[in-house]
């Protein structure tokens, strides 16, 4: 059992590496004062559109913080849409706070660190939040 809990948590640390690392790549050069809104901003020019071929995951994102609230990712076979608000039926949820997401965004808080000392909390399927790395990379 031990060694099955350890291979979640190494897929789960994974997940988070590969994720954050997106976020990174999307919102380069953004400062510590960028809020997560500049962050989804940047996320718009990094898709993939031959990557999302096939793919249909919804994302949502739960932000606390004075900058937080609501974000949302739709891929479609191809396509996105993103917003701000809830999305009905997320295929992976991640919540943190404003802050946290920036600075995981901007590479400044490790994904693991973040994950493994509760700043990040993912919830939903593990393949499609490993998606995300490769659609908005």
């Amino acid at each position: 059992m031990k060694a099955n809990n350890g291979y979640l948590t190494l897929t789960i640390a994974t997940i988070v590496a590969a994720i954050c690392i997106s976020a990174a790549s999307a919102a380069s050069k953004e400062s510590s004062s960028s809020t997560p809104q500049q962050v989804f901003d940047g996320m718009r020019q990094s898709f993939q559109a031959q990557k999302a071929k096939g793919v249909h995951a919804r994302y949502q994102w739960e932000l606390s913080g004075p900058n937080g609230g609501q974000w949302w990712i739709d891929v479609n076979d191809g396509n996105y849409k993103m917003g701000k608000g809830k999305i009905d039926n997320p295929s992976v949820t991640f919540v943190t706070s404003d802050k946290d997401w920036v600075a995981l965004s901007n590479g400044t808080l490790g994904g693991k660190w973040a994950y493994f000392t509760g700043r990040l909390k993912i919830r939903g399927s593990q393949s499609v939040a490993r998606k995300l790395d490769e659609i908005f990379p």
